[in-house]
């Protein structure tokens, strides 16, 4: 199966040339490191910054460039600040080609939870709610099971809603998954996963089609 990096090296292949990109809390902050050198993208942070580069190299980290999650990050040249009022204008305004978010559960219809658990202390929905209202595309990078080895790929979810019917794409440590009117349709298997495993840990409606090929990086 994938790890967290090799997740966000997957969905580094989804960039296209022009894109304003969003990368949410966890697995999505590592894709900054993964962007193909031929593809040009803007990356922006909700807390506002346009202009992402890598991870520091330990020892280089400046405690004043954060991003959401709060972690040390690089400036691209041309990078902008801002306020988060004029941050969160530019997504409501959908000016944000793609966002990748992490995600508790996501339903076969395209539904996606991602920030609370009933009963469990929580900080703030943060800017999820307005990503995937406005956001053109998303995709979410997550594990394709809890630690208690259900399912996170549901018929419904079943923890409070972020959005509904937003999610178009979901890579997880075992598949790469299009979100379709029909339900989950498998693209592409982990390396040494099989399609068998993929099923059974699947509880949302999945379709397969053909030869279903492993990802390639």
């Amino acid at each position: 199966m994938l790890d967290k990096n090799q997740i966000a090296q997957r969905i580094a292949q989804e960039l296209k040339d022009g894109y304003y990109v969003n990368l949410g809390i966890g697995i999505p902050t590592l894709i900054a490191n993964y962007i193909p050198k031929e593809v040009n993208v803007i990356l922006q942070s909700e807390n506002g910054l346009l202009g992402i580069g890598p991870f520091p190299v330990e020892g280089e980290e400046d405690p004043d460039l954060i991003n959401a999650g709060k972690q040390t990050i690089t400036t691209i040249r041309g990078s902008s600040f801002f306020d988060s009022a004029m941050s969160f204008g530019m997504i409501r305004a959908g000016r944000v080609d793609l966002t990748v978010l992490g995600a508790m559960e996501v339903s076969d219809k395209g539904d996606i939870a991602n920030w609370k658990i009933p009963g469990k202390m929580v900080k703030g929905m943060g800017g999820a709610m307005d990503l995937v209202a406005s956001a053109k595309n998303i995709i979410v990078a997550m594990m394709h099971t809890n630690p208690k080895g259900e399912s996170k790929l549901l018929p419904a979810c079943t923890l409070p809603l972020t959005g509904i019917r937003c999610v178009k794409k979901i890579v997880t440590d075992l598949a790469v998954l299009d979100v379709t009117e029909s339900g989950f349709k498998l693209l592409e298997r982990a390396p040494g996963i099989s399609v068998e495993e993929i099923r059974a840990k699947t509880a949302g409606k999945l379709i397969i089609e053909g030869d279903i090929p492993e990802i390639k990086f």
